[in-house]
């Protein structure tokens, strides 16, 4: 065996097409495996790691040796490509699906070429758009310990629908919140709580120098079971839902927090002022606090940085007066990752309540997320990638499909603050079975299909270029494209004088998902087109 081989030892049946393809029965789980010198650390541990990875397999798995075959893996590439193993789990007669990574082509980055957007490896641009929820991290619920959340179900969700990328939320405290006043539990936390003494929430206090590992083997397990289903996880830092009852007078998490002087064994106050509140823990006002923060950071980017699939967002909704506090993280968290093999976008979303859009375009940042509203998006300039999050805008109770279209055609990656299965308390409801809500959701798969299709890196918002003002197009001599937009349907006008010969022209009806094609067109002038059924429609132009 060459030293770039890796030997795979399995129980089971196994099939051989190109890449090692796993099946088998047991009654535990056998998957071990031993690697000559050369292999690294790090595709040590994956291997491990992806064994115990199937969504299917309770923990702990127990790992034994069976040799009965060797499988040769050439070379085994730093991003580790499609690797599927031989794994049955404890207390089942059958095995779960095979164990996948998508061959993600490096982190994101910032796209040089067109800011709007994300690249990695490969050189395209990558389009971002999905819906996430409250509860797709922590377990929470109105009883101890709370539901737990269908993590595996919520994945088949979004890929059902062509989403590539969440928000993964983190709740800072263990029990209460600000839209509920009745009580309301929160698991896992970050911390340990050995006490000694008693917390608010009746609990052994934390202590803030121990973390709880479980915690952190989550987020990652989370992290790798989106990845295998070709989806970015932008990782919440903190939450200013965490800290402060947001003026709703509803009800207050912050007893419940690790940062609570009644809380933790430390000596750590994160409400100096003594106002109920723990506005100072996302400011820089507490060195003390700060510090631990900076630990925190550390520990999820050490759990998370081989992987590829991954964003960061500071804080979600922090008050005003935070915006120097978030600037500091994320300087830190650039810092730290310029230590680490892989370095990971760094985003900040809209302060609230107040706020500024013109701080975070100002920040380090490498993405925002703006507040505004849901009609007529502003066209991204390229000067920042926005997340165009209906979490941050006016009246996202009354949004709509058209919001998805008309984001897109702007050069905006809209994300969904999703109800999903209505169990999370938020002040002002919505009904989970809004159809509304389902057109939204298979609207943004549409758009992630047409991107995928489109040379992105070459795109720009031009409404001048459309009588709807919704358009997204590469107006050029030849290899031109035109994604218009028509919220009404109908006529619509499209300024072809950029583009010379001819065009082909193709209508797709998002209330059916039905495509016609055929027709064709020329540049040199404005044309017209007309909609071949009423309602809203997109219109693709292009050589």
């Amino acid at each position: 065996m060459s030293r770039s081989q890796v030997l795979v030892r399995t129980q089971g049946n196994i099939e051989s097409g190109g890449m090692p393809v796993a099946s088998g029965r047991g009654k535990l789980l056998h998957a071990n495996h031993s690697f000559e010198d050369s292999v690294t650390t790090r595709q040590r541990l994956w291997a491990r790691f992806v064994a115990r990875s199937l969504p299917r397999c309770p923990l702990p798995l127990r790992l034994k040796a069976s040799p009965m075959l060797r499988t040769r893996l050439t070379s085994l590439p730093a991003t580790f490509g499609f690797v599927m193993m031989l794994v049955s789990c404890a207390d089942q007669n059958t095995v779960g699906p095979p164990v996948t990574q998508p061959a993600f082509a490096g982190p994101l980055r910032v796209s040089p070429d067109n800011p709007r957007y994300f690249t990695d490896g490969s050189g395209r641009a990558i389009y971002l758009t999905g819906s996430h929820t409250w509860l797709n991290f922590q377990d929470a619920g109105f009883t101890d310990p709370p539901p737990v959340f269908g993590w595996s179900a919520y994945l088949a969700f979004l890929q059902a629908h062509h989403h590539n990328i969440i928000r993964l939320y983190r709740w800072e405290q263990a029990k209460w919140s600000a839209e509920t006043p009745s009580d309301y539990w929160f698991d896992p936390m970050a911390y340990q709580r050995p006490g000694p003494g008693t917390a608010l929430d009746g609990k052994l206090k934390f202590d803030l120098t121990k973390f709880n590992q479980a915690y952190f083997d989550r987020l990652r397990r989370h992290v790798i079971d989106a990845g295998q289903r070709g989806i970015y996880v932008s990782i919440m830092l903190f939450n200013g839902w965490s800290i402060e009852d947001k003026g709703l007078g509803i009800g207050n998490p912050w007893p419940g927090h690790p940062f609570h002087r009644a809380n933790n064994i430390n000596g750590i106050d994160g409400d100096p002022n003594n106002d109920g509140e723990g506005l100072e823990t996302h400011t820089l006002q507490v060195p003390e606090i700060t510090a631990l923060q900076e630990a925190y950071v550390r520990k999820v980017v050490d759990a998370v940085n081989d992987l590829d699939n991954v964003l960061y967002e500071i804080s979600n909704e922090s008050r005003t007066g935070a915006e120097a506090w978030q600037d500091s993280m994320i300087v830190y968290v650039k810092h730290y990752e310029a230590t680490k093999p892989k370095q990971h976008p760094v985003g900040m979303t809209a302060l609230w309540p107040g706020g500024s859009n013109a701080d975070l375009f100002a920040s380090a940042a490498d993405w925002v997320s703006p507040n505004g509203d849901t009609t007529a998006p502003p066209a991204a300039d390229g000067s920042k990638g926005i997340l165009f999050d209906s979490d941050h805008l006016c009246c996202s109770t009354s949004l709509e499909e058209p919001w998805v279209w008309t984001s897109f055609t702007r050069g905006l990656n809209p994300l969904f603050m999703d109800p999903y299965d209505g169990a999370f308390p938020v002040a002002i409801q919505r009904d989970p079975n809004d159809p509304r809500w389902e057109q939204i959701r298979v609207a943004m798969g549409y758009t992630l299909t047409f991107a995928d299709r489109l040379n992105l890196l070459a795109m720009r918002p031009r409404g001048d270029l459309a009588s709807t003002g919704y358009c997204l197009a590469n107006p050029v001599a030849q290899g031109a494209a035109y994604l218009v937009y028509l919220p009404t349907g109908g006529t619509v006008t499209v300024d072809l004088s950029g583009t010379s010969g001819t065009l082909k022209i193709e209508w797709f009806i998002p209330s059916t998902g039905q495509t016609s094609a055929g027709a064709t067109t020329t540049g040199g002038g404005a044309r017209s087109f007309t909609a071949p059924t009423s309602g809203d429609a997109v219109l693709y132009v292009h050589q």
